[in-house]
């Protein structure tokens, strides 16, 4: 247990930082405003809201200068497969670059809300101060800039003037209208139901963060936020002044502030970011425009789709996953499918189930629907981004592996197995990993027949190798129908599984996870045992508290450490 604490404690200690970074921009920032001399005049009109408006602009750019780094796929990869840095406890966190891009995107949420909030209390109050019965000093500020010479504190200029009007008629109030408009598209479009509805929509809505970063570009240019000039304040003592507004215009103790507007600097925050995401999207278009020859089709039963590939210059590891873009069905979407060929073949694969219009449409496309199969050389072009590192290239460094699947989520292993039997079957492969627990929990019996195939293989050839011992699977059906069940009755004595063909039979139901992690623990005691998961979110929760339940408190003992596949 104390080795998956360290892993959720350096984790927890991330956000920690990132909380603390904020926390501190954010305060720090506040006091500055709360207490600037510069700034006085301003809080005389505007009062803490001006601070609570300053305080969340900056912590609003902070978060969009980090918000881009987690989703530069080809700058993740690089990090995680080039600095030794970057793998075992390090490389967990940025197979967690998803979960992070979506706290900084609540992070933004928040700080948006804030400053939205804080603004419009200001334009109320600029607006107030203009009114015919305002008094005092805010008063004597808000008619400054109406003579020859002056310079305005207050950018509603009359009080017919209403804040709405101002919001639509300036530089600060249209940018800021288009970046709240464009950050309730992208946060609203980004649920994981919509995902799951229509990716689709989740796709385009997502690039409306072009003109999100344009927007906030020159958001700062309306200069709607003023304080008093340098050279001002050596000639006019606010403190003093404050209390003698009535003499500005005839004491040369006390000459007529002059103002002006805080330099723009949200550029300078994201411009770093951006450059990085220029770059990566240009590597994407290079990539884009090499050729991809497909050599086969497969259809698949239970919807699947295997597309077999060459690429010049392509080079993958297990658990790697590639995107694909078809052009005849959309000139922009890229979609991320995990690629379930061996590193050692002359080929890179990818199984696609149908899970939505785009999917259905590649199966169109390839006919795979039922239509007249086309030759590979009329099949239309496949655009290929990729490889990009992922949590199961670790399978490797553990010497106990343990790999559970559900449903189409085996698609990573298969290049995993398929790469391990390579490795066995090579003499001069020396293996760290020793021993791979493999479990696939599958509803429809249909869907282990792709699958079953590559199994039946690793069977035959690693126990041919005396590699038997290897290899550990287990097999889980959750989900049949009366016929089945009468059909795996019939035949539960034959020596294969009357469902996969396997030597190892089927189970029915689902695992018993207590069972099975207090069983591996016991068999390797004091050992480092990787765990691999790709699939839902509930399961993913099982394994991760499994983990936590069976690693020793004892470093010296067994440690679980959990991985789980997202991009």
């Amino acid at each position: 247990m104390g080795c998956w604490l360290l892993s959720e404690s350096l984790s927890l200690t991330l956000i920690l930082l990132w909380l603390g970074v904020n926390l501190y921009l954010f305060i720090d920032t506040f006091c500055w405003y709360e207490e600037e001399e510069s700034f006085l005049y301003t809080r005389v009109i505007l009062g803490s809201t001006l601070a609570w408006a300053r305080a969340s602009a900056v912590c609003l750019n902070f978060n969009c200068m980090l918000i881009l780094l987690p989703i530069s796929r080809n700058f993740i990869s690089f990090m995680r497969g080039t600095h030794t840095c970057c793998r075992g406890l390090w490389g967990r966190q940025l197979d967690r670059h998803l979960r992070f891009h979506r706290l900084v995107a609540y992070g933004i949420a928040v700080n948006a809300t804030i400053h939205t909030v804080a603004h419009a209390f200001n334009l109320e109050r600029y607006h107030l101060s203009q009114s015919p019965g305002a008094e005092g000093l805010p008063a004597a500020l808000s008619k400054l800039g109406s003579a020859p010479n002056e310079s305005f504190l207050n950018p509603i200029r009359t009080f017919n003037t209403s804040p709405s009007a101002e919001l639509l008629t300036t530089i600060a109030g249209l940018t800021g209208l288009v970046l709240s408009l464009a950050l309730i598209l992208i946060m609203t479009s980004s649920t994981e139901f919509i995902r799951q509805v229509s990716y689709e929509l989740f796709w385009y809505t997502h690039h409306v963060f072009i003109i999100f970063f344009t927007s906030l570009a020159i958001h700062g240019a309306g200069r709607i936020v003023r304080g008093q000039t340098p050279e001002s304040l050596s000639q006019h003592n606010a403190t003093f002044c404050r209390d003698h507004y009535a003499e500005w215009q005839v004491t040369a103790q006390c000459p007529v502030p002059q103002f002006s507007g805080k330099e723009p600097s949200a550029w300078k925050w994201v411009l770093g970011p951006v450059v990085l995401y220029m770059c990566e999207r240009l590597i994407r278009f290079w990539r884009f425009q090499q050729e991809v020859v497909i050599t086969k089709v497969v259809s698949h039963p239970s919807g699947v789709l295997e597309l077999r590939m060459k690429k010049q210059n392509f080079k993958m590891a297990p658990g790697q996953y590639i995107f694909l873009q078809c052009p005849s069905i959309s000139a922009l979407e890229w979609h991320p499918f995990t690629l379930t060929s061996a590193p050692e073949e002359d080929f890179f694969s990818v199984h696609v189930r149908v899970a939505g219009d785009w999917t259905r449409a590649l199966f169109e496309v390839y006919g795979a629907d039922g239509q007249a199969r086309k030759e590979p050389w009329g099949l239309p072009r496949l655009a290929v981004d990729g490889p990009f590192g992922a949590s199961l290239t670790d399978v490797f460094h553990y010497h106990v592996s343990v790999c559970v699947a559900a449903g189409i989520g085996v698609t990573p292993f298969a290049a995993l197995l398929k790469s391990m039997w390579y490795r066995c079957c090579e003499p001069p492969t020396k293996l760290k990993l020793s021993k791979v627990y493999f479990y696939w929990i599958c509803r429809d019996a249909r869907a282990f027949e792709w699958f079953a195939d590559l199994l039946l293989s690793l069977e035959t050839q690693m126990s041919e190798r005396g590699k038997a011992h290897v290899l550990s699977y287990h097999i889980y059906l959750t989900g049949w129908d009366e016929d089945q069940a009468i059909h795996i009755a019939l035949h539960w004595d034959a020596k294969t599984d009357v469902i996969t063909g396997l030597k190892q039979k089927t189970f029915y139901g689902r695992p018993n996870w207590n069972k099975e992690f207090r069983q591996i623990a016991f068999s390797h005691p004091s050992s480092s045992i990787g765990v691999f998961f790709c699939g839902p979110k509930a399961l993913s929760k099982t394994l991760q508290r499994m983990c936590r339940l069976y690693s020793s408190a004892d470093p010296r003992g067994v440690q679980f450490y959990y991985n789980k596949e997202s991009f």
